[in-house]
């Protein structure tokens, strides 16, 4: 087969870069090319109806790429083009992945082992409705179980008919309560896990008919745990072992060493970890948390955690815990480094950084011929420019000050508005180490929201030249 022979369509500033790009990857990816270079200064401004009035696809183009961030209805550019078109990547020098030709998650990657428990922490003060709602978000988040966490000292008449009620929406139940009535109700209409057993409880446990989680009496010395296994699988009472996460400061990393210690007394069985000791108690984003605990519990072979969603930081934990499982999943069973596959947990931080470098960015200063301002973050600074002025600095206040000393044209309170937007956007990536490009929203891994496209109302054709 002939390789295929793709036509690069782009501005006079990207030219050159483009140029660069196309050399390296070209040979690697399989494919030969053309480039067209219209009469724009800045490939982003271009329109597909523009595109469309002046592009000339040479005939063996078996492809046309128009840059990422040319807006409108494609169809036009097919018609004049007489070619398939598409758009590629926002950033030219994410050609190579959009390629394939960068490192990614394999196709095989998002199998997982571990069992999600999500909390609804005093599910009795909540109504049946909320209680519901909050599930559902739960699960569309990637939870397995619904956990109902009763509260001691306030006894819930209600616990049967709610678990009634998820059952009916398809959830599965679990039960954290130390009343044996709530967990005998709860049970008896479609519970399927306690929370938790020991020497005082674990008596009545053959008659609720479902697994329990079994904790030791005293999780410093697991005192208690292997009777309570003993007397349960006496009975037939399937159970889950859980030593009991400490939070830092109060045996942490004992708690840990308790994992291991269950994991070689019974080495096959089923074990539970309560991670929100951690999450929700150290002053942490619990993304970096729930990723760390989540690869200790599929070496140690703990298959299944009970996390919560009660503090700000944690409050997208089972989501977390979702992509988390999927990544170590993959390293463990692959033997390969957790890197590069899973870009969602990637929030504060983006991983690279793309930047023009001093002389590239002084070279497009100066190669921009119209009166548009353009921003960029490089170099521990925000940039402000356009045919008139480079500005540069920290201070976005400070630099808008420089800008109308000036005097710009056509500064209205619109555009005023719009460059203060993405001077505010540009000062969070400069202060966290994000990746900005103007009129994009930053990327902020699976937390990312959809922006509309900001760009101020520019005009379009000859004045852009």
């Amino acid at each position: 087969m002939q390789p295929e022979r793709l036509h690069f369509v782009t501005g006079k500033l990207a030219e050159p870069s483009l140029r660069r790009v196309l050399e390296d990857l070209a040979p690697r990816a399989g494919f030969s090319y053309t480039v067209e270079v219209l009469n724009i200064t800045v490939a982003a401004l271009m329109t597909a109806d523009w595109v469309a009035r002046r592009i000339k696809a040479p005939a063996d183009a078996t492809r046309v790429l128009l840059p990422g961030l040319v807006k409108g209805d494609l169809q036009p550019v097919r018609e004049a083009a007489a070619k398939p078109v598409e758009l590629g990547p926002k950033d030219l020098r994410d050609l190579p992945t959009h390629f394939g030709q960068s490192q990614g998650p394999p196709s095989d990657y998002g199998r997982y082992d571990i069992e999600i428990l999500a909390e609804i922490n005093h599910a009795n003060r909540l109504s049946r409705e909320a209680i519901l709602s909050w599930a559902e978000r739960l699960r569309s988040d990637g939870a397995d179980v619904i956990d109902l966490g009763c509260t001691p000292g306030e006894p819930w008449a209600a616990i049967g008919e709610t678990v009634v009620a998820l059952r009916e929406a398809g959830h599965r139940v679990s039960v954290d309560s130390i009343v044996s009535r709530e967990v005998a109700a709860a049970t008896a209409a479609g519970a399927e896990l306690v929370l938790s057993v020991n020497q005082s409880n674990r008596d009545a446990a053959a008659d609720w008919g479902c697994e329990v989680v079994v904790v030791p009496d005293d999780p410093v010395t697991l005192a208690g745990l292997d009777a309570t296994v003993e007397l349960l699988t006496a009975r037939g009472v399937k159970f889950r072992l859980d030593p009991v996460l400490e939070p830092i400061g109060f045996g942490f990393a004992a708690s840990l060493a308790r994992y291991h210690e269950v994991r070689r007394r019974y080495p096959e069985a089923e074990m539970l970890m309560g991670i929100g000791n951690l999450t929700e108690l150290t002053d942490v984003d619990s993304a970096g948390v729930n990723v760390m605990l989540l690869a200790f519990c599929e070496e140690v072979g703990v298959r299944s955690v009970l996390t919560t969603e009660v503090i700000n930081w944690a409050r997208s934990s089972v989501r977390e815990c979702d992509l988390a499982r999927r990544l170590v999943y993959h390293a463990v069973r692959q033997r390969v480094l957790p890197k590069h596959l899973e870009p969602r947990l990637v929030m504060l931080r983006d991983p690279r950084l793309l930047e023009y470098g001093e002389v590239g960015l002084a070279k497009l200063a100066a190669q921009i011929k119209d009166r548009n301002f353009r921003v960029f973050v490089e170099r521990g600074e925000l940039h402000l420019i356009n045919s008139a002025v480079h500005l540069h600095g920290r201070d976005p206040f400070e630099l808008f000050t420089q800008l109308l000393a000036t005097q710009p044209e056509k500064l209205d309170a619109s555009h005023a508005f719009y460059l203060g937007y993405e001077l505010a956007k540009a000062v969070t990536a400069l202060t966290l180490g994000k990746q900005y490009t103007q009129d994009e929203a930053l990327d902020w891994g699976f937390l990312a929201l959809p922006e509309r496209s900001g760009r101020h109302p520019q005009g379009e054709g000859d004045e852009l030249l």
